[in-house]
């Protein structure tokens, strides 16, 4: 412990392929998804049913085959944050964050044309600690949390999908 925080070690690495033509950018998992080791592994959040919605597809119960759906769809996923401290899963809580190195991961996936931000805090330290530069000629969103907690910025499913259907012209 830090501070009074746990320091916490993202344990997920980048889901990219080379077929990835959008990346999805995160801030932290949750407590219940780096227990799982899985991306979105709260069952309340709203991403697996967004991305299901926007590929015409369902929710595949097996991870694995979650992980597929996304591959078909040349969608890739990572965090803005490769560590931080923080008590619980609030994007709130979550302080003296590192970065995972995305300078270096757009090197090895030049094909990458879009890139989505799920939510205010993974853009935020994304801008901070990285920079938009990184980013070059790719076009950037950032959309609202798919998180359940609720915040002040707290969209409805459906209004969510609205928001998200950005990155159907990528998929």
């Amino acid at each position: 412990m830090m501070g009074g925080k746990n320091l916490i070690v993202n344990n997920l690495n980048a889901f990219v392929h080379d077929t990835t033509r959008v990346l999805i950018i995160g801030s932290m998992p949750s407590v219940q998804s780096l227990q799982k080791k899985q991306y979105y592994g709260n069952p309340r959040n709203h991403f697996w049913g967004i991305i299901a919605h926007l590929t015409n597809e369902h929710v595949p119960d097996v991870y694995e085959e979650r992980l597929d759906l996304l591959r078909r769809h040349g969608i890739g996923l990572w965090d803005a944050i490769a560590s931080c401290e923080r008590q619980g899963s609030l994007d709130a809580a979550i302080k003296q964050e590192v970065p995972n190195d995305f300078a270096a991961l757009f090197r090895a996936y030049p094909q990458i044309e879009a890139v989505f931000f799920n939510g205010g805090k993974a853009f935020t330290v994304f801008k901070r600690h990285v920079g938009l530069d990184v980013l070059a000629e790719r076009h950037y969103e950032q959309l609202p949390s798919t998180s359940p907690i609720p915040g002040k910025n707290i969209k409805s499913f459906d209004e969510k999908i609205d928001v998200w259907r950005a990155i159907e012209r990528y998929i």
